[in-house]
């Protein structure tokens, strides 16, 4: 089946340029789920350097209110949702008298969906922001998706429902909107494979005996990237290149196997597209989120960016070698977990939540995360065709299977 992606990745296909052709509006109503955290704040910076063009129309976050309120106090949005009811009290004599105001978790999902928002940035980290992304797609918004869990998770429902509702997925990964740009050098039937590109992490050159007993500061220092702490977890472990896989596999309609993990340590690529002519085209940049994000929120136009520019007299080579599988096998989970589809995703998503916030506790080590989520995987009798309760109901279950595991 065609994703609807697909559909938008490549300038000669006809239906991407139906929708981005001379004339079409911009969005320029924004409205950040997960306001908060990295890529929230970094959209917010996009936003302050894009203005006045582009407007924050509303803001949401799980449960850093002070945060929240400096950033209402700032932008004025109309609506404003927290996830956690009791911080809604602390943040409304922060507010607008005119601001609307939404508490609990189905805030996020009504502020996703308002009619005053052109434009949902989905950048809540996790599960916990599913069901906010399908309320922007049910709703036909376009959605800039920070949030890979949510096709992970659920791609298979959500690109059908894009398809349906007219909502445009805009991806806002690194390496997702390296191949949406690169894919605009062909049509979408002249590509052979995607390159995804990844750094390596911290332990890049670690043993299997060495990572097995790496401590949690070891785990957050992170090369090059500046990400929230569960991304940059997962960045050590390769689970975030997994789950970058399966979402590829979503987003721009590939089949696994055309799609391959390259390391490169230096972060300049950001991921290649390879055609059938043997051409190879990559998207470069420093590695700041700031630049996928404000191509999102202007593509298929360009406009002067915030972000850190290259400068190519630092570079002095760039390097690539394959991953090894038998170090980081969170890679092959993904390619796994991409073939199968169905409930799979929705429980690796989960055991793998679970198993990092086990170890930011420090209850299980290191070398346990991954052992964890698959173990659980395995457990677990893949449902073919969910609909999004039995997706709901396999990431419960996961999670307490995880729960179980710890007991033991």
């Amino acid at each position: 089946m065609p994703g609807v992606a697909t559909l938008l990745v490549t300038l000669a296909d006809a239906a991407y340029i139906d929708i981005f052709s001379p004339g079409h509006t911009v969005a320029k109503r924004v409205t950040i789920l997960g306001s908060t955290g990295s890529i929230g704040t970094s959209t917010l910076e996009v936003l302050r350097s894009l203005a006045p063009d582009y407007q924050v129309a509303g803001l949401g976050a799980k449960r850093r209110w002070q945060e929240l309120a400096a950033q209402c106090q700032e932008f004025h949005p109309p609506a404003v949702a927290v996830a956690d009811p009791a911080n809604a009290i602390q943040i409304a004599p922060f507010l607008d008298s005119r601001s609307e105001l939404f508490a609990g978790p189905a805030g996020l999902v009504e502020l996703a969906r308002r009619s005053d928002t052109d434009y949902v940035v989905a950048a809540i980290v996790g599960a916990a922001g599913l069901e906010s992304t399908v309320a922007a797609v049910q709703a036909g918004k376009k959605v800039g998706l920070a949030n890979k869990e949510a096709l992970v998770v659920a791609g298979s429902i959500i690109v059908p429902l894009a398809a349906r509702t007219g909502a445009v997925l805009l991806p806002i990964d690194s390496e997702h909107s390296a191949v949406f740009q690169s894919m605009s050098a062909g049509r979408r039937s002249e590509v052979r494979k995607i390159y995804l590109t990844a750094s390596g992490g911290p332990f890049r050159a670690w043993s299997a005996e060495q990572m097995a007993g790496a401590t949690l500061q070891d785990a957050l220092r992170h090369p090059t990237w500046n990400m929230g702490p569960k991304i940059t977890i997962d960045s050590a472990t390769m689970m975030n290149k997994a789950l970058e896989i399966i979402e590829a596999r979503w987003l721009f309609d590939l089949p696994p196997d055309s799609i391959e993990v390259v390391i490169h340590p230096e972060s300049i690529i950001h991921s290649m597209v390879e055609f059938v002519d043997g051409s190879v085209i990559a998207q470069l940049g420093s590695p700041d989120m700031k630049t996928p994000i404000q191509y999102a929120l202007t593509c298929p136009d360009r406009a002067d960016g915030c972000a850190r520019k290259l400068d190519f007299s630092t570079i002095r080579r760039l390097n690539f070698e394959s991953p090894d599988f038998d170090r980081f096998p969170a890679l092959e989970l993904g390619y796994e977990v991409a073939r199968i589809g169905g409930t799979a995703g929705a429980v690796l998503n989960a055991a793998n939540e679970e198993a990092v916030e086990a170890f930011r506790q420090e209850r299980i080590p290191f070398g346990r995360v991954v052992e964890l989520t698959r173990e659980v995987l395995d457990r677990h009798n893949v449902q073919a065709a969910p609909d999004l309760d039995a997706l709901l109901a396999a990431d419960a279950w996961a999670r307490r299977e995880v729960a179980e595991c710890l007991k033991q």
